[in-house]
């Protein structure tokens, strides 16, 4: 099947760092050959926009005009929308007429939260001067390794507990590319028994409402942060007329949030076939998968894997599956896994209910799912539904992945009972605090998420657990802070973030963000302004990141009066 058509819309002021527009410019011969040599036999259909900037960006560096020109062309796309792409997203480099080229080499250093938080601030510091002008070093705002805090990227390689030294010495054998080798590759997963629940499907050992059932009794819910139930989902695209489409969000652009790196880099094929057997039940024509770019490990071992199944498939007529990376961008998740890479710019708004999405022109229902929500299928089907409701405390049911990061021991995903508490889960899961460091506060969802104190630490965590308190789980994306830290300091931090991140197509988010950060870093709090922009943000706000970027602002001013008291 070939992909989908859907006009590419201009993508707003770009995070308000979008440059004037150049006009038209003419088509250098040579650019022209460079790009249709890099695309080869490759589609130009218009949805592969952001593909194509990649292959230009990776081999050249930088995105020059005169390359934007010839892409234009060779896409058929009018430049002004080349360059509105280009120009939106992190990860590209455009370098416009008469300005030098970008460095050779860009080390990316994580600011956020749980980063900040050991010692980022120190590299920013003093890698640029260490490292010469040959290296550029950006301040990045998460690179969802918020365990292995401080992270850093040399070029497309982490460095995971970055120092000085392992980034100097990584920069210094020019090693700039990712590799996963531990996970559970497709010939493992198939000798395993793997795949064999799908055939059971594909060949009518198993029926379609008797494993809708199972999910249902199951009572998972999407675990991206939306948290619909599963069961429910499927059977309403399913009653949607096809063709149905799906799309998969490996995005997890939430700082704090990295449960779905640490289980695609152990065992992807356990998601894939979820992800099958959730397209078979649907009856779905074609799939996308987005994939965070700052995950370069992942990709490449991603891609080889579904070349190996897409070779030898266990079952016959799979849909086709479509691959589709980011390049940097808050807020790309399942709505927007299509939407981004097709239309080539931010996710829309959702306005829409959390289990059809009418994409672009074509009004195609949407299955659209968190990449988590994928892996537990196969689990659930073979020990049954029951099996998933047994585990939970404090009333709730079923397990959670949390991503916990900060000043606890033993940081990481821990897959514990639905309805666990912060305590719990640090003492049990996580060998308690770090040496000299007491229990403070904790976000309990992320950046997004609000933060609450310690002695709000008996709180079940799950869906539905925090609102009351104006804060909520999410993806489940839990940093800890100690007597070290302050709200205060972790507001401004997640604040700079939701500043940095916003599309700017709102007046409420772009400017209520830049403006809430500047009013919290000063050293006296106007409480009463915060308040009412927080509600001119939540009331007016046309997506989820203005509506919930006040809430770790809010949060310390409920409950954390102590810190703005001037002495």
């Amino acid at each position: 099947m070939n992909h989908p058509i859907i006009p590419i819309a201009p993508a707003g002021p770009s995070r308000q760092r979008k440059r004037e527009a150049p006009k038209g410019r003419h088509v250098e011969p040579q650019a022209l050959l460079e790009v249709q040599g890099l695309l080869g036999t490759a589609s130009r259909q218009r949805d592969l926009l952001i593909e194509h900037l990649h292959k230009i960006q990776d081999h050249f560096g930088c995105l020059s005009s005169q390359h934007l020109a010839a892409l234009a062309q060779e896409m058929r796309l009018a430049q002004a929308e080349v360059y509105e792409v280009a120009t939106f997203y992190h990860h590209f480099d455009v370098v416009k007429e008469g300005e030098a080229a970008t460095a050779a080499l860009t080390v990316r250093v994580c600011a956020g939260l749980s980063c900040e938080m050991a010692g980022a601030r120190t590299l920013l510091e003093k890698l640029p001067a260490l490292l010469g002008r040959e290296v550029r070093v950006l301040e990045a705002p998460c690179v969802g390794r918020c365990e292995q805090a401080p992270a850093a990227v040399v070029g497309q390689h982490a460095v995971p507990q970055a120092t000085l030294e392992t980034v100097l010495a990584k920069v210094a054998t020019r090693q700039v590319s990712d590799a996963v080798t531990t996970h559970i590759d497709y010939a493992a997963y198939r000798a395993a028994g793997g795949y064999a629940l799908l055939r059971d499907c594909i060949e009518g050992r198993r029926d379609v409402e008797s494993v809708i059932a199972t999910m249902d009794s199951s009572g998972l819910r999407g675990l991206g942060g939306a948290g619909f139930p599963l069961g429910r989902k499927w059977r309403i695209v399913r009653a949607e007329a096809g063709p149905r489409l799906m799309a998969v969000n490996i995005d997890e652009g939430e700082p704090g949030t990295f449960k779905d790196r640490f289980y695609l880099e152990r065992d992807p094929h356990r998601f894939l076939e979820g992800m099958l057997i959730a397209a078979w039940a649907v009856g779905i024509e074609a799939i996308y998968i987005y994939l965070r770019d700052e995950y370069h490990g992942c990709r490449a071992m991603l891609e080889a894997e579904l070349d190996k199944l897409r070779l030898d498939p266990p079952v016959p007529g799979m849909p086709p599956i479509y691959l589709r990376r980011g390049a940097g961008a808050y807020l790309c998740g399942e709505e927007s896994a299509m939407i981004e890479s097709i239309e080539g710019k931010r996710g829309m708004p959702r306005l829409r209910p959390p289990y059809v999405a009418q994409v672009g022109l074509f009004g195609r229902p949407t299955l659209e799912h968190n990449f988590e929500s994928l892996y537990w299928v196969r689990e659930i089907l073979e020990r049954g539904g029951e099996w998933f409701a047994s585990h939970g405390r404090n009333g709730r049911r079923g397990l959670r992945s949390f991503s916990v990061s900060g000043r606890v021991r033993e940081p990481g995903v821990k897959l514990a009972p639905a309805g666990i508490t912060i305590r719990e889960l640090i003492d049990e899961y996580c060998g308690g605090m770090l040496d000299g460091h007491d229990f403070y506060a904790y976000l309990p969802g992320g950046a997004s998420g609000g933060i609450l104190p310690a002695s709000m630490g008996d709180i079940p965590l799950d869906f539905d657990t925090l609102q009351p308190h104006g804060c909520f789980i999410g993806s489940a994306a839990v940093v800890v802070l100690s007597n070290h830290d302050s709200a205060v300091d972790a507001a401004r931090n997640t604040m700079a973030f939701f500043k940095d991140e916003s599309c700017g197509q709102c007046t409420p988010c772009r400017n209520g963000t830049a403006k809430a950060l500047d009013l919290i870093r000063r050293p006296q709090w106007d409480t009463l302004l915060l308040g009412e922009l927080s509600q001119v943000m939540r009331d007016a706000s046309i997506c989820g990141l203005g509506q919930a970027a006040p809430n770790p602002v809010d949060c310390v001013i409920k409950y954390f009066p102590h810190e703005l008291v001037q002495p």
